[in-house]
């Protein structure tokens, strides 16, 4: 059986030249109608009542759309919702849904599609890690969380075929934007219960997007076509291509080769930065994302918050643009700068190594004497292993201490944090909605996506006031006193750096418009 890896140097070679023994490039330019693109890795699953990861979510969000979707300034604005009234206590929602919205075969949309699937999502038999999202709804939290049982019971009210009521806790500041995000998109009852877990399968699956998914060669391609019944607008495309190469040498030579329209960071490798910056359709964009070292505050010796201060103070953050060489900003805070009134830089964990020699002493570890054999687990990817290898280097020469490093592919990885999170793991989180609160609710106590099974009560009640308040001074400074807790008292994470995104376009993909989410909606691209 072939690896991985052999299978993508044969897709390369099969991509790159015509036949076997030839020994010229294949220069190919466009297909007319056609986005060709990178998705790096396999999704792990285009189910969006369980994914987790971007590279699901890139192909979900061109299948599917919700009661609003962003435009590329990140706001809501309407789509299967054609229009909606808040109550004037800001806790009832009512969806008036587009009679013209229709699903992949032709079916139209329901205010009833809505309901199963949130009732889906919220059952804690699907363990859906992102059910937390829909906990501002009325008694999903006690729903989820097996307290009740009645779905009946949940603040969704289906009123008739296209009127939809959502009834909150409490007032939410952010929910029309939560209305956008893949967990809150309409799933169809008949098609999940007839084919069960194979329903995300070409041929089973119906979606009301703007592209239809035709095939999906796992470990190779997906292929996306024009959904003819979406109208909002009509897609330009025709067809999008998602080739599955994480090498990501050999993905950027499939694009200098014409063989791929588009790239971003993902598909570049390091060695070929430098080259990217001088070529002229190259752009670099700051996103809502933040990477950073988890902690396992479960396994000894990180149950220890001295231990994660003295990690976390070690880590000298400049070193990692001068590493990957992709404008990224150094962090020990986690707020973003782009969210600007709510980013707060001075808190965190400074670089400072003889603070960090003590906090290690008063774990009982003086100069890393008699420290534990741990692990540091990323995902396999260059620039992954770029930073493994730098923080792995700061420990030792800071701490005295020496942490193992080990890779595991991008599904395997995923699967590991869900059933067992190491001691250590690189991780990074890219907003889901353009708040503050994308980025705190991660690690609260109920999250999905809280891999380090950190929990902290007052943490999570500041979380919970923060985004029930409407009052914005409020709200900033409720954040900052979280995040004090989150990386200076509890040092739960080591922030890393904000990332960036580098993105070359062929002059022949017109109408590419780039948002801060790094969410790429190809209904607007054409290729010309």
């Amino acid at each position: 059986m072939l690896t991985r890896r052999q299978f993508n140097k044969l897709l390369l070679s099969s991509l790159l030249f015509p036949s076997i023994g030839c020994t010229n490039l294949r220069k190919k330019s466009y297909i007319p109608g056609t986005l060709r693109l990178n998705l790096g890795f396999e999704p792990d699953t285009l189910d969006w009542a369980k994914a987790t990861d971007s590279y699901s979510f890139d192909v979900i969000t061109n299948i599917m759309v919700g009661l609003t979707q962003y435009d590329n300034n990140l706001k809501s604005v309407p789509s299967l919702a054609k229009s909606w009234k808040i109550s004037p206590d800001g806790k009832t929602y009512t969806f008036l849904l587009d009679k013209n919205a229709k699903w992949s075969d032709g079916k139209s949309v329901s205010a009833e599609d809505f309901l199963y699937s949130w009732q889906r999502i919220l059952n804690p038999e699907t363990a859906g890690p992102y059910a937390y999202l829909l906990y501002p709804i009325k008694n999903a939290y006690l729903y989820n969380t097996g307290k009740i049982q009645d779905p009946n019971l949940l603040g969704i009210k289906y009123l008739a075929d296209d009127i939809l009521r959502v009834e909150l806790e409490l007032p939410l500041a952010f929910f029309l934007n939560l209305t956008s995000w893949a967990v809150y998109f309409p799933q169809r009852k008949d098609i999940i219960e007839k084919y069960k877990d194979e329903w995300t399968e070409p041929g089973k699956i119906i979606t009301c997007g703007p592209f239809n998914l035709d095939k999906w060669q796992h470990e190779y391609k997906l292929l996306l076509s024009r959904n003819p019944f979406y109208q909002n607008p009509p897609p330009k495309l025709e067809k999008i291509k998602y080739y599955i190469v994480p090498e990501q040498s050999s993905a950027f030579s499939l694009y200098l080769n014409n063989e791929i329209d588009s790239i971003d960071s993902r598909s570049i490798p390091i060695s070929e930065i430098e080259t990217t910056q001088k070529m002229k359709e190259t752009k670099i964009y700051p996103v809502l994302r933040g990477t950073y070292v988890g902690f396992n505050v479960n396994k000894p010796p990180f149950d220890n918050k001295y231990v994660r201060a003295a990690f976390s103070h070690a880590i000298d953050r400049k070193v990692f643009p001068k590493v990957l060489r992709r404008g990224e900003i150094p962090t020990q805070t986690w707020i973003p700068p782009g969210l600007k009134e709510y980013y707060s830089p001075e808190i965190g964990c400074e670089y400072n190594p003889e603070l960090a020699r003590e906090y290690l002493r008063k774990a009982g570890f003086p100069n890393g004497s008699r420290f534990p054999k741990v692990t540091m687990l990323f995902p396999t990817r260059e620039d992954a292993k770029l930073i493994a290898e730098s923080i792995q280097s700061l420990w030792q020469r800071v701490l005295n201490v020496n942490i193992e490093i080990e890779n595991q592919e991008w599904k395997v990885y995923l699967n590991t944090l869900q059933q067992n999170p190491p001691h250590l793991f690189r991780m990074s989180w890219g907003a889901d909605y353009p708040d503050p609160d994308t980025f705190m609710t991660l690690f609260t106590s109920t999250s999905g996506n809280n891999h380090g099974q950190w929990k902290n009560k007052t943490y999570d009640d500041l979380v919970l006031q923060s985004a029930t308040t409407l009052n914005n001074e409020t709200r900033k400074s409720l954040y900052k006193t979280a995040q004090k807790i989150l990386l200076m008292e509890d040092i739960a994470i080591a922030p890393l750096f904000f990332n960036t995104q580098i993105v070359l376009n062929k002059p022949w993909v017109k109408n590419f418009e780039f948002n801060s989410m790094d969410l790429l909606f190809c209904q607007k691209i054409s290729v010309e």
